[in-house]
This record gives structure tokens, sequence and C-alpha cells, in this order.
């Protein structure tokens, strides 16, 4: 569960991803990414330590092999820009990547029972992905778990370079 500022909760109102940081992608990818953004805006929990709770515009992107955390208030206005270096991150997009492209050639061939095995392997990687995300966003954003994980949907589009 996030932490929040004086028991208010702060939220993204809007995510958008920086286009000069978008490698060509497939369908599949492109579907996550549309998915991951309306879930992420529908339901999140996103507080800015420091900041007085509120609503956000989030804008991500790669620059200089860094995450860029652009964060702005609900009119748009720049808050607080963080940039995580994307090192730590890389092995397990890696692997997230490698486990989706076996989890969409089953979709289309393999037995149910083969992609439900695949299945439980995609989410095991997301989620160890999304813990190292809070991780690497501790002290500066506060979101939990299952912000996490759009989160890291997102950082994984952004990586993607087709």
């Amino acid at each position: 569960m996030a932490e929040d500022n004086g028991g208010e909760a702060g939220r993204l109102v809007a995510v958008e991803l920086d286009p000069g940081s978008i490698g060509r992608s497939t369908a599949d990818v492109e579907h996550e990414r549309r998915i991951a953004i309306y879930d992420l805006v529908e339901d999140n929990r996103f507080v800015l330590p420091g900041h007085a709770a509120g609503e956000y515009r989030l804008h991500l992107a790669v620059r200089d092999n860094r995450l860029v955390f652009d964060i702005r208030d609900a009119e748009d206005r720049p808050l607080v820009l963080h940039l995580l270096s994307l090192t730590p991150l890389r092995r397990i997009v890696r692997d997230y990547f490698t486990i989706c492209d076996s989890y969409y050639a089953a979709i289309r061939t393999a037995t149910p029972s083969q992609i439900e095995t695949i299945d439980m392997g995609r989410r095991g990687v997301h989620d160890e992905g999304s813990k190292l995300l809070m991780e690497r966003l501790a002290g500066k954003i506060m979101v939990d778990f299952e912000t996490a994980r759009r989160l890291f949907t997102l950082v994984c589009a952004l990586h993607w370079k087709g």
C-alpha cells in the first residue's frame, strides 16, 4: 500500500509516453500499453513525498539510459523530475520480453494448460519487476503494488525497441 501525505492519497489523472522513446512494437505490445495506461489512470495510488496530495500527470520517457518520471500537476505544470538508471531493470525487462514472446506464440498454438503455465511464469516475472520498480522509486514516489504493476508494463513498453 502507498504511504500517504497527511491521510490523503495522490493519484494520476493522465499518463503520456514520450513518442521519441517508443520503438517499433507489435500489436500485442501496443495493446498492453493502451490497457496499462487506461487501467493506471482508472485506479492508482501515486504519492509524492514532500508535496501536497493531489492529482498528477505523468510523462514517461527514456533518455541517456535513464527512465524519466516527469511529474506535473493536474494543469500540466512541472512539479518534479526523477531520473532512474535503467541498468537495474534491464535483466528483468529482458526476461519479461522473453517469456512474453513465448506466451504470445503459445496463445496461437499451445494447449490451454501450456498457456496457463507460461502465463503463470509471465505474471511471476512481471511481479518481480513491479517490486523492483517500487524499490527504485522508494522515497521519491510512493505507489501501491497494482500501480507499480501498471507502471512496470509501461516501462517495458518504453524499453521495447522492436
